[in-house]
Order: C-alpha cells, then sequence, then structure tokens
C-alpha cells in the first residue's frame, strides 16, 4: 500500500479541501501518514496570499524531499495555480496541479501529469463529498468558491475563479451526513462566503441558507466563516440573535479603518458604517467574538491613515485581530500603484496592530473570568490530564477532566484569565 502525506497553508477552504483530497485517497486504498514521516507522495496544498506563505510553500516542499529522496512530490493550491511555472522549475517537484485539478488528484497522482487549467470560465461549484476530518468533533464545509470583487490588493480571485455556490440540497444533505458521522460542529466555509447563492437558480442568500440549517437543528453547533463587514445586514444579526445553534462569533476581513485607505483597496463601506455595525453587533450579541483581518502598510498609507485605523480598532470592541502585513502581489491593481512602503515601516506597523490585538483579545477573556460557558471538548492531554475545548463564541478553554468527555458539549466555569489566550475552568455541576 503506497503512503501519502498532505500538508496545508492558509484558509478554511484550503483545510476543507485537504480533507476531501484525503478522502479520496483513502477511497483509493493509499495509507494516509503525517508529513513529517516518510511517504510515497508528498501533497503541498498552496497559499499564495502574500509573498511568505510562497515562501512556506517551497521550504515545505525542499522538506518533503529530505524525507524522501524517491518520493513523488505533488504542489496544488493557490500558489500553484496563479503560478505554476516557478513551482515547475523547482528540481523537487513532480507535478503542479491546479485548484480545479485538486478535485480529481487521485486521478491526475495516476497519469503522473501536471495540469493547470484556466479556473476562470469555471462557472459551478462542485461539491466535495466529506465524510470526516481531521479534528474529530468539528469540521468545515465549503459552501462557496471563488471571488468577484478584485479588491486591489488580493490575488484570491485569479487563483479561485468567480464566485459560484453549492447547491442547497447539496449542502443540507452534507451537514446532515456529518451530524450522523457523530460531528457536533460545522464551520460554512468559503472564499466569499456572503455571496453564497447569488449565482443559483432560483438565487438564494447566506442568510436564507443558515436560517434553513439553524431551523431544521441539522447540527448542534453551526460556525460561521468569514463574511464582509458590509454584507452583516440587519436580518443576519437578528439571526444570529435568535438562534439556539449558530455560534455566537463573526470574522470580518476589515482590512483598514482609514476611509480614504479603503476606497484605494476598492473596500465597499467606510469607517462610520463599521462603528455602526458594531453599535448594532453589540446590542443584539453582547458576548460574540469578534474578530477582523487588518492590512499593515499598504501602498501610499500615510502616519495618519495608520493612525486612524489604529484608533477605529481601540474604540471597538474586536475580540482579536488577524494582522497581514502588505505584500506585493503581480497582477493585481495594488502592485501598481505608486507609494510602497519601506519593509520596516510595514513591519513596525504591522507589529504595533499586534500589540493591540494581544490587548484587545486580553481584554475580551478578562469578561469570561467567574462566568460559565458551553465548551465542546475537542481533545484530552495525558500528560496534564487537561480537556481541551471550544467555546460558542471561540474561547478556548483547558479543564481538568477525563478523556470520556471528547466530543461532548459541556458547562465550564471559567476560574482565571491568566494563562494566555487559554482560559482555565472546572467543570460545572451539569452538562450542556
Amino acid at each position: 500500500m503506497k503512503s501519502v502525506a498532505i500538508t496545508t497553508l492558509g484558509c478554511k477552504t484550503n483545510q476543507f479541501e485537504s480533507a476531501a483530497m484525503i478522502e479520496q485517497f483513502k477511497q483509493a486504498g493509499y495509507e494516509i501518514v503525517p508529513f513529517t514521516e516518510p511517504a510515497d507522495i508528498y501533497v503541498i496544498n498552496s497559499c499564495t496570499v502574500t509573498a511568505r506563505t510562497d515562501s512556506e510553500t517551497r521550504r515545505l516542499i525542499r522538506r518533503a524531499r529530505r524525507l524522501n529522496a524517491d518520493a513523488r512530490i505533488v504542489a496544488t493550491g493557490c500558489y500553484a495555480q496563479v503560478a505554476p511555472g516557478e513551482l515547475e522549475r523547482l528540481p523537487e517537484v513532480d507535478s503542479v496541479l491546479g485548484n480545479r485539478e485538486k478535485l480529481q488528484i487521485t486521478k491526475f497522482i495516476g497519469t503522473g501529469e501536471s495540469l493547470v487549467s484556466d479556473i476562470s470560465v469555471v462557472d459551478t461549484a462542485e461539491p466535495m463529498k466529506l465524510e470526516s476530518f481531521a479534528e474529530h468533533t468539528r469540521a468545515f464545509l465549503q459552501v462557496q468558491n471563488g471571488c468577484n470583487a478584485f479588491c486591489a490588493y488580493c490575488i484570491v480571485p485569479y487563483a479561485r475563479g468567480r464566485s459560484r455556490s453549492v447547491g442547497i440540497n447539496d449542502v443540507l444533505e452534507e451537514i446532515t451526513k456529518l451530524a450522523g458521522n457523530g460531528y457536533k460542529e460545522v464551520v460554512l466555509t468559503g472564499i466569499h462566503l456572503g455571496a453564497f447563492g447569488v449565482d443559483l437558480a432560483p438565487p438564494a442568500s447566506l442568510t436564507s441558507l443558515v436560517r434553513q440549517i439553524s431551523e431544521a437543528s441539522l447540527i448542534p453547533r453551526l460556525r460561521i466563516g468569514s463574511i464582509e463587514p458590509n454584507e452583516v445586514d440587519d436580518e443576519f444579526i437578528a439571526l444570529l440573535a435568535g438562534s439556539e445553534n449558530i455560534c455566537r462569533h463573526l470574522h470580518l476581513p476589515l482590512q483598514s479603518g482609514s476611509d480614504t485607505v479603503l476606497k484605494r483597496m476598492g473596500r465597499h463601506y467606510t469607517s462610520g458604517y463599521v462603528r455602526e455595525l458594531f453599535t448594532k453587533l453589540s446590542s443584539a450579541l453582547p458576548d460574540a467574538f469578534i474578530g477582523a483581518d487588518l492590512i499593515a502598510g499598504f501602498p501610499g498609507e500615510s502616519e495618519e491613515e495608520f493612525l486612524e485605523t489604529i484608533r477605529l480598532v481601540e474604540e471597538l470592541p474586536f475580540s482579536d485581530l488577524h494582522v497581514f502585513p502588505y505584500s506585493r502581489r503581480p497582477g493585481t491593481k495594488a502592485a501598481e500603484m505608486p507609494g510602497h512602503l519601506n519593509a520596516a515601516v510595514i513591519t513596525e506597523r504591522a507589529g504595533r496592530l499586534r500589540n493591540l490585538a494581544s490587548t484587545k483579545k486580553a481584554s475580551f477573556l478578562k469578561r469570561f473570568a467567574g462566568e460559565e460557558l458551553a465548551v465542546l471538548v475537542q481533545k484530552h492531554d495525558s500528560k496534564t490530564g487537561l480537556c481541551h475545548g471550544l467555546s460558542r463564541n471561540f474561547i478556548n478553554v483547558k479543564f481538568p477532566e477525563r478523556k470520556e468527555f471528547i466530543n461532548y458539549e459541556t458547562r465550564i466555569k471559567i476560574a482565571s484569565d491568566s494563562i494566555g489566550t487559554v482560559l482555565q475552568g472546572s467543570l460545572a455541576d451539569h452538562q450542556a
């Protein structure tokens, strides 16, 4: 039996697709082994959001070759889609497959060919069937792919193609199947998740999809992936606030708090809109975890524009920030803009935002000391005797208990917020 090792860079969509590839390989009779071990085939599912992720892909390719000089090394994912020639020129790489080709990876492994087709012509989403996930309590489910926005900084539309949605019945069927296989939480993912349903006939929306899943009680916990700030409307907020099974957790790709920078980026909202949105969210979902993506050092960003972002983040109750130093992506509008900043300035600004993120997260976690949280237990550490779990509002919790609690949602009394980004607690008197 041949062995396969897969490693994944980037977003939840990539993680879902890696899980689907693992399932393909298992069904074809391959053995799945960790990427740290010798294997007959290594698959690197790449990201290309930044130059750093490109570099990490190349590093992992070289690592795979060191693990087994005779292995077949396959590069796929977004880096492979937009720059296949760069990867084909690496002496360690045996074949390069595009994002469309990964849907049939066992077929291409069998032929040994490389192929990166034109993803811009793909106008339908092919549902990837998935019955299991590496994490045994939570599963990601891709319901949308591609993006039509073409923000100035972003290479993703070129790597993923136009926005396209999985059919609603297919989504409901997959969630039902995952729940039947024991999963307690499903995370809906997509490249532009808020665009779900626009391309379907008849048209639908993310809100209508989430409502159907929630009202049918298909899964105990439903979590929503990243969604654009201007796509979080009153109807969506009311749905989250009134649901028993939708997790109180939002992640917003904000990118900047400066109106002039947002305009240059091609973003379709203002800082004033974001302030109004947070007023609504704080009222309807006071305990929600609200994270955000921010880009530091976009071309032409002045110190005052950067401080506008700082002030907006300081003012609003963000729970955490995911900070990206601006990375020039050839083929994007921003790559040709004037005013590209010195790398040292970008790094310094990213550091200031990350420091602010640490402060915001610590403040958010501190609110829950002494409270009870419903926690889905994900794993047990035999060395420490601690269970690790995740609350509905995206707080990691550790508490002493037996491994038999894995995959149960249990009420935890939070005792401390003094161990960083993980709260510590103890088992409450009853289970959720």
